[in-house]
């Protein structure tokens, strides 16, 4: 093997002649580091030695921008102070301060539809894990193009399996920090079995949350239950969405909108099976460990809180903060 050594115009040089096509969704970052932001995907790099990168040690929140409007940036920003306090990380800038950045980096992609990646860092310092030996906290955000869910899971539904990764301690899985690894293997897991998401299991046979996604049932008493927040991290998305199934309450449509253990069985005798997340809002399980949901099709309650979430997403001023 030929082992080179480059000064920096030559690594530069190099760069310029990589085929960097699976960056093309990149539009924006805005980077503490560099003090400014950033439009050109080869520079979106973040130093080996800030503790983000070797280990773990940071925390983030993923959002999205619609039609030029950010949904539900309050609640994230929210649950990113709650991290922020649970691992004793101080932020950069003011949360305010941060806002104005979110915003003028999404400007600068200038797609109003797009997926926002915010990340604060212990900072670059050495290797070690101590925190103290860092030269203090870092702020990165990337923005990138937001894809539509595709269209077989809106139609069809998605198929849902168990997972047998090892479910994080409380602590951890209440705090959203970098530290991902279990969730990846959860995604591995469904490359591995052909399915569309997995869901963990914890003693006794509960239900708790897929890789990046909280899961609901809608029972055969027309119920919304999902599982309660102590061991699992608390999705912005699926809050909204219980709010909403509390409307539906007072509406004599659902009997019943609650927090309370999931169990495997539960799942079995669901009539629905929904999955919420940022970027997918909601969608509905017609396939559990091989066994069709419902009719194995997507249900009434599905189309309700799809239609809710579009309506959400593009005219509740209360849950949208604007960008142009």
């Amino acid at each position: 093997m030929n082992i080179s050594k480059f000064n920096f115009k030559e690594a530069v040089s190099i760069l310029e002649n990589k085929n960097f096509s699976y960056l093309n969704d990149y539009l924006s970052m805005f980077s503490s580091w560099y003090g400014g932001i950033i439009t050109d995907p080869r520079l979106m790099l973040v130093p080996i030695d800030d503790h983000l990168v070797h280990r773990g040690d940071g925390v983030f929140e993923a959002f999205k921008c619609v039609n030029g409007n950010i949904y539900q940036l309050d609640q994230h920003l929210k649950r990113l102070e709650n991290s922020l306090a649970k691992i004793r990380l101080t932020p950069p800038y003011p949360i305010k301060e941060i806002r104005d950045i979110i915003i003028a980096t999404i400007k600068a992609g200038g797609e109003k539809d797009c997926v926002i990646r915010l990340y604060i860092s212990r900072g670059p310092g050495d290797f070690s894990p101590k925190p103290g030996k860092t030269i203090g906290s870092q702020l990165y955000i990337v923005v990138t193009k937001h894809h539509p869910v595709e269209q077989r899971k809106i139609e069809q539904g998605c198929s849902l399996k168990l997972s047998k990764i090892p479910l994080k301690g409380a602590f951890f899985a209440t705090v959203k920090s970098c530290n991902y690894l279990p969730n990846v293997l959860m995604k591995s897991e469904c490359e591995r079995q052909g399915c569309d998401y997995v869901v963990n299991v914890m003693e006794g046979g509960k239900i708790g949350e897929g890789a990046t996604e909280n899961f609901g049932i809608i029972t055969r008493k027309d119920e919304f239950l999902i599982p309660p927040f102590d061991q699992i991290l608390k999705g912005t998305t699926v809050l909204r969405a219980m709010e909403f199934a509390k409307e539906l309450v007072k509406s004599k449509i659902l009997k019943d909108a609650k927090q309370q253990d999931l169990y495997i069985s539960d799942l079995l005798k669901a009539k629905e099976i929904l999955v919420f997340s940022t970027t997918i809002d909601v969608l509905a399980i017609t396939e559990f460990e091989e066994i069709k949901v419902g009719d194995g099709r997507p249900g009434k309650f599905f189309d309700l809180f799809r239609k809710f979430f579009e309506k959400d997403t593009s005219e509740n001023k209360e849950q949208l903060t604007p960008v142009w």
